[in-house]
């Protein structure tokens, strides 16, 4: 299903976020009360937060993947 998502043209990649999203908070709906809560929450991230985080993983990973790892945290402690 998800496949099928990704090769619909003309999604955005938000539209596909909250699809995913939608689909999960779903999922939630069969849990009982306090991990039903638990499971919401972690639906609960807005696009724009989990698009800055997977940004930053996308450019720590970069940095590792180039053995700079150690070069990158240096500049961050200056």
């Amino acid at each position: 299903m998800v496949l099928v998502m990704f090769g619909v043209a003309g999604c955005s990649n938000k539209a596909i976020y909250d699809k995913l999203r939608l689909d999960e908070r779903n999922k939630c709906v069969k849990e009982p009360p306090p991990a039903y809560l638990e499971c919401f929450e972690r639906t609960n991230k807005p696009y724009e937060e989990y698009e800055r985080e997977r940004k930053e993983l996308s450019e720590t990973q970069k940095r590792i993947d180039a053995g700079g790892f150690q070069k990158g945290m240096e500049t961050h402690e200056e």
